[in-house]
């Protein structure tokens, strides 16, 4: 008999641009009497041995009956459900008639629609009843005890996934979510030490979902409103997204559910499900193409409305430098808890956007031990955006790049800091990704108390002028002396950068298909030192065709021709 029942019982997820409201589903309920159970199991045997005429069909059928089998109302019951469609049960209307037990605006509600189904008779459901999402039912009860009276079977034994058990006392509605009570500290939001109870009652998955529950009470005639009688039969779940589950899934044509009640008769209940929603006309469905061409259409003419048929360049003479950077790790330092404090240095002839932040500071970050050494992973990034433009052309002019200076300290739990290193790094002149790695000193200040200040309270010597670590900007002098000057190796800080540089001379040169040569070359100034370049470059090149013009040659030709070299020189 196991043939004739559908066991995959398990939900299906289906995705939908329609509205769930044209949801409709038909559902059917019949009970199987052991009389019928055998009659239909004769006929299936006739049908698989009817191709060898063993057997009669007219034989197995009672007189009277063409080979189907009778039921009576009460024993069956089909309708057509909508999505969030109301069906009342037994139990429910004699509960909702007496007006003293509703509580609610919505038990209120149900008693006036529970009147009116009693005045007019329109009730057209016995058996088979909803409960929809705003029922207390839907979300408090928990799925097995939805099923507690009767379950569907199925073949392969299965119990319920941790997961599952925890979700069935989530209520997803989104007015019953409690704001965090503010006399809890913020410092206990985050539990450093869970224990395996609070991750049991914490781990779990809180989605909103609008929940319907379609039910049936399978009790005796003339005996239902008795709420052990009801049967969880098919569960509907949708969000906001598109997503539609259904549990147990479609027959699509199977066999029925088997559904068998608890009790003493453990009466047999067939259950199947059909999607009967109304299909899209033809018409229909080429107007909502058309309309979302056009919504596409609308959107994209949007974007191109914001960002223009033009590409931003900049003016003429200018260099447009742009640098998305990462501070990447620090390490080989002595304390913990470092961060970094670094600003930016624009030399002559630079400039940059008003609103632009020339310095900034990276949150504190432990150590961790990495091999030998200790780490701090910071990953923080940060954009800087420049602009250079010489007005002049000068033969002493150079052409400076920015500078990032940065400071490397330590902060311990007494709020006390210390100096860690000093370190410079300057953009990089060719655009593209770089990893830099720019190692760090600190001054050092000899004797034994500057240690034990460093040690106990915190603080060390530092520098009044950042650029001392590299060559001031407002250094006029032709040396810089650092005579008498202590310092201290201290760690390293790595640095990702991705840098871009845009000007109108880049597209100029590309267009007459010139060779590309130095940055202040190609903005239009610096001609003589072009000029220097392109000579040194053109001897390169012919250089290396003589030398792979010797490799070439036998070598008894080349030791002839270094011979007459040798004569000819003597």
């Amino acid at each position: 008999m196991a043939d004739c029942w559908n066991t995959d019982t398990g939900e299906a997820v289906f995705r939908t641009r329609d509205v769930v409201k044209n949801l409709r589903l038909k559902v059917r309920v019949e009970r199987v009497t052991s009389a019928a159970a055998l009659s239909q199991h004769l006929q299936q045997q006739v049908l698989s041995q009817q191709d060898r005429g063993a057997i009669e069909l007219e034989t197995l059928t009672p007189q009277g009956q063409t080979g189907t089998v009778f039921f009576s109302c009460d024993n069956e019951e089909e309708l057509v459900v909508g999505w969030q469609e109301k069906l009342f049960s037994q139990y429910e209307m004699e509960l909702f008639q007496n007006e003293a037990v509703c509580q609610t605006p919505l038990d209120r509600q149900y008693h006036s629609e529970v009147k009116a189904l009693n005045r007019t008779k329109g009730r057209r459901n016995r058996r088979i009843f909803t409960y929809t999402d705003h029922d207390r039912y839907t979300n408090c009860l928990p799925f097995n005890q939805l099923q507690c009276s009767a379950h569907l079977l199925n073949t392969t034994k299965s119990s319920p996934t941790f997961l599952a058990e925890r979700m069935t006392s989530v209520r997803h509605r989104r007015q019953d979510r409690r704001t965090m009570d503010c006399s809890v500290p913020k410092s206990k939001i985050i539990n450093w030490e869970p224990t395996e109870e609070f991750v049991k009652s914490s781990h779990v998955v809180n989605t909103t979902m609008q929940t319907m529950h379609i039910m049936g009470d399978l009790g005796p005639p003339g005996r239902l409103g008795q709420k052990e009688d009801e049967c969880l039969l098919v569960t509907i779940k949708t969000d906001g997204s598109g997503t539609v589950v259904v549990k147990p899934d479609f027959n699509k044509g199977k066999e029925p559910y088997r559904i068998v009640t608890d009790g003493e008769k453990r009466e047999v209940w067939c259950l199947t499900v059909e999607n009967v929603s109304a299909a899209m006309k033809p018409e229909e469905k080429d107007r909502e193409q058309n309309m979302y061409k056009d919504l596409y259409a609308r959107h994209k003419d949007y974007l191109n409305s914001l960002v223009g048929q033009d590409f931003e360049m900049p003016p003429a003479g200018v260099l447009r430098y742009v640098m998305n950077g990462e501070i990447v790790a620090a390490k080989g330092f002595e304390y913990d808890n470092l961060y970094i404090h670094f600003f930016m240095e624009l030399p002559n002839n630079w400039s940059s956007l008003p609103f632009q932040s020339l310095s900034g500071v990276t949150h504190t970050c432990r150590t961790k031990t990495l091999g030998t050494e200790n780490v701090s992973f910071f990953s923080y990034p940060f954009t800087f955006e420049a602009f250079y433009m010489c007005e002049t052309e000068s033969e002493e002019s150079v052409l400076q790049w920015p500078v990032v200076y940065f400071k490397v300290l330590s902060l311990d739990s007494w709020q006390r800091y210390r100096t860690e290193g000093y370190g410079y790094l300057l953009f990089p002149a060719i655009p593209g990704k770089h990893t830099v790695t720019c190692h760090t000193w600190r001054p050092l200040q000899t004797g034994t108390v500057s240690a034990l200040r460093r040690f106990f309270i915190g603080g060390s010597p530092e520098l009044e002028d950042h650029s001392f670590v590299r060559i001031p900007g407002t250094f006029k002098g032709e040396r810089l002396s650092r005579f008498g000057f202590c310092t201290e190796t201290t760690g390293s800080v790595t640095f990702n950068l991705h840098c871009m540089q845009q000007a109108r001379a880049f597209v100029d040169v590309n267009m007459l298909k010139k060779r590309r040569q130095k940055v202040f070359d190609q903005l239009g100034g610096f001609s003589q030192q072009g000029a220097v370049c392109t000579i040194l470059e053109a001897f390169q090149r012919a250089r290396r065709k003589m030398q792979e013009a010797r490799e070439t040659l036998p070598k008894d030709l080349i030791n002839g021709i270094s011979q007459l070299q040798l004569e000819s020189s003597a």
